[in-house]
């Protein structure tokens, strides 16, 4: 279902300029952006994809990966074709290289009716990346805050800075996942993007505008799992957005046009956990490896686990009104809900 955009400017000669991606297309008539679905009719951007969704499932919060935002809850997770991105390792390849709108149409009152009737805590954008379906987004958010329901993007972070005011008051969460530590030469030949600065940029924009934010950064074996630039990510990170903000190391599996590659090795997410640690980050997570002690919570005071996790369950927990149940420390924590799991003693 095709609907006019809000996220663009009109420029001479019946172009348009895309405001909601940081590619910023100019876009002559007839034609459309990278991503294909924003496409100029007539001198104006039209949304070509508007509630055609490919994707629509309930999950963990903690799939997302949010660690630190509302734990336990499960979301109505929904996601449209393409992607403003060119992965050549992408797991969701069967929806983001989509060049042809597919899918069923979801109007926005149905989701959140969708969301309501299976008693979800919220709705996840995510499968695909958000930025491009940011319109149809944000008109579901704004229905399913008015119903006490909260919203999350699982973003590429790729987006301008007007999109993110665009986001302000109505998503409350966004998981930002660089790939391969955020090293411009691993974007320039594995995504098609030239600079990672749009998203730093974005980033910032987010915490000024109220947003929860975590990171994630799929570690690539051979390509995209330079220590050095885990070091420059990371002090980034800590530097600009806080030591508090969660980033999640991500096991890469080999997908799409990269299965010549090996799992990332388990070591090399351990280490590169400890340069975040060494560089202040409070909460650092290895992902995508079940079991592995550095999925939980630990106490950045005096190291107690304080959220135990098995995969996407939580099995324990050792907060009490938001504080270390052991030590009293404060525990960055967004949640209505924490004491609604067991202590763990």
């Amino acid at each position: 279902m095709e609907r006019l955009a809000a996220l663009w400017k009109p420029m001479e000669g019946g172009k348009v300029e895309c405001t909601a991606c940081a590619r910023r297309c100019r876009i002559p008539e007839g034609s459309a952006g990278f991503c294909f679905v924003r496409r100029n009719r007539n001198g104006k951007l039209y949304l070509a994809n508007y509630g055609m969704l490919e994707a629509l499932q309930i999950d963990p919060i903690e799939k997302k990966p949010f660690n630190h935002f509302m734990p336990g809850a499960r979301v109505l997770g929904i996601g449209t074709s393409s992607c403003n991105f060119g992965c050549l390792f992408c797991q969701n390849h069967n929806i983001s290289k989509e060049r042809d709108i597919r899918g069923e149409e979801h109007p926005p009152e149905e989701i959140v009716r969708i969301a309501l009737d299976y008693g979800v805590g919220g709705i996840a954008y995510t499968y695909n990346e958000p930025t491009i379906f940011m319109e149809y987004a944000l008109d579901v958010a704004r229905l399913a805050r008015g119903k006490g329901l909260f919203n999350v993007f699982v973003s590429n972070g790729y987006m301008t800075v007007e999109a993110v005011e665009a986001m302000r008051g109505l998503i409350d969460a966004v998981v930002v996942d660089f790939k391969g530590n955020g090293d411009e030469k691993f974007s320039n030949r594995f995504e098609a993007v030239t600079s990672n600065d749009p998203i730093k940029e974005a980033l910032i924009a987010m915490k000024r505008c109220g947003m929860h934010v975590e990171i994630t950064d799929l570690v690539i074996p051979r390509v995209g799992d330079s220590i050095e630039a885990c070091d420059s990510l990371t002090k980034w990170v800590s530097n600009e957005l806080g030591r508090d903000v969660p980033i999640h190391f991500t096991r890469f599996y080999p997908d799409y046009m990269m299965t010549d590659l090996p799992p990332t090795p388990i070591a090399t997410l351990e280490r590169h956990h400890e340069v975040a640690r060494r560089n202040g980050l409070r909460y650092a997570y290895v992902g995508n490896v079940p079991g592995h002690r550095l999925e939980n919570t630990y106490c950045p005071e005096c190291g107690s686990v304080v959220v135990e996790r098995l995969g996407f369950d939580i099995i324990g927990m050792n907060i009490n009104g938001g504080r270390c149940g052991s030590c009293g420390v404060e525990i960055l924590m967004r949640s209505a809900a924490l004491d609604a799991y067991p202590i763990k003693n």
